[in-house]
């Protein structure tokens, strides 16, 4: 079909008609989501820190295997989360979130009770094929949800995970001379129990929504605009512009990456550095930089809604900065200094990635998407303990925070190319490519 003068009109009349058919969320549902995921994820992310002393109850007492383990409910995750993704969008995104939480509370109560080294990998693989909470989630609302409403919404999300990794290292920090945290395991699986039967109460959004009404979204990728056409259809934008896929794909790699692996051996390194430091002063640190996040992340959101690019390298560069301070900190003073320094670039990163998504949410499916990018997430993680482990083996858990460091310079270096702008803008369509 040749181009008219009408194409800009059908555009903005095909997006309206794809966000009045959104059946929206009210801010106490949105609320109650991410509380959900803050019950449900408080051991999931608050335990595998005290890894390093899990282990030695089930007999490998130098815990050489707390970075693989760390990593293996994020390998099993990463491998299920697509298709979890893909069964919600078809068989209701409620009822796979509903799933998820149940197969939380079976591994947690597997862990929990395990008296050897492979029941207690068991319990993980479990956690990592049954869970995917914060997919589940995401999809959810980008069922219902789009453009700022959805940033603001994933961003809360992420404030969930961070106030997860705020409380539940320093609870479990706190309880550890009472209840061993190998045990804590099987006392907080009754926290995913109660997010589902919180969850129950929430409505289905419709199977159909997110994708977009098919008959308006071939209208629009029938009516190519010319050049002149499609800059003024773009200019009234509400955010920054569209990224690709493929490009979002890869920075969440790098970013997940860079900031995971200093999380296996943190506690080992503060101990190294700082002899006497005690359980709870170790569980704060390790929270520093997200309480970083749940302190700055609105604010973030609000300055870095219409430019998510520079927002995302100066998260890097702050990163790379927190990571290296971390291998010359030999003093508590030091060690705040750092993690508060990795708590602004993790703050950057998390925020100007949640606008990305939310901007290439529009017109797909939300359970796919955010499954494909659940992938990418888990899959740095994966890496980053795999690199975690190899590094602390050969030269101590010195060498993680370097190998972070680097990855965190490399990345710094490709989003700052005068290039990569072009890259990464795409046209704010439906066919943003995957």
């Amino acid at each position: 079909m040749s181009p008219t003068k009408t194409a800009p009109a059908r555009r903005f009349d095909a997006a309206a008609v794809e966000t009045k058919g959104r059946p929206g969320l009210a801010r106490r549902q949105v609320h109650a989501v991410a509380g959900c995921y803050f019950v449900a994820s408080f051991a999931a992310l608050g335990l595998p820190p005290y890894l390093t002393e899990i282990l030695p109850e089930l007999g490998d007492g130098a815990a050489r295997w707390a970075g693989l383990l760390y990593i293996v409910p994020t390998i099993f995750g990463a491998i299920g989360a697509p298709l979890w993704g893909r069964l919600a969008d078809r068989f209701g995104r409620k009822k796979l979130l509903l799933r998820a939480q149940l197969g939380l509370t079976a591994a947690f109560l597997l862990a929990g009770w395990a008296d050897s080294l492979p029941t207690f990998t068991a319990a993980l693989v479990i956690q990592g094929v049954l869970g995917g909470t914060f997919a589940a989630s995401n999809g959810y609302l980008g069922a219902a949800l789009e453009g700022h409403a959805l940033s603001r919404a994933l961003t809360l999300m992420q404030g969930s995970a961070r106030a997860a990794l705020v409380c539940a290292p320093i609870v479990v920090g706190s309880l550890t001379p009472w209840l061993s945290p190998h045990r804590q395991y099987a006392l907080l699986a009754v926290l995913p129990l109660t997010a589902a039967a919180m969850l129950a109460a929430l409505p289905e959004p419709p199977r159909g929504t997110g994708a977009g009404p098919a008959r308006e979204t071939a209208e629009v990728e029938a009516a190519e605009p010319t050049a002149a056409e499609q800059v003024a259809a773009d200019e009234p934008a509400p955010h920054a512009p569209a990224v690709s896929l493929r490009a979002l794909y890869a920075l969440e790699f790098a970013f997940v990456f860079s900031t995971v692996i200093s999380f296996p051996y943190l506690i080992a390194l503060i101990k190294e550095r700082i002899p006497d430091t005690g359980p709870m002063v170790s569980g704060v640190l390790f929270a520093l930089p997200h309480m970083c996040y749940l302190v700055a992340a609105m604010a973030v959101h609000s300055l870095f809604r219409t430019r998510p690019r520079l927002g995302i390298a100066l998260g890097f560069g702050a990163i790379a900065l927190g990571l290296a301070g971390h291998g010359v900190a030999h003093s508590l003073t030091a060690f705040i200094v750092v993690r508060l320094v990795l708590g602004a670039g993790l703050t950057l990163g998390l925020v100007c990635l949640s606008i990305v998504a939310a901007d290439c949410a529009r017109g797909r499916a939300p359970g796919g998407l955010f499954g494909s990018i659940e992938f990418f997430s888990k899959a740095g993680a994966v890496a980053a303990g795999m690199a975690a482990a190899a590094g602390n083996n050969w030269f101590g858990p010195t060498a993680p925070v370097v190998t972070g460091t680097a990855i965190a310079l490399a990345s710094v270096a490709v989003t700052a190319l005068p290039r990569l702008p072009r890259t990464l803008r795409t046209r704010r369509s439906p066919r943003c490519p995957r």
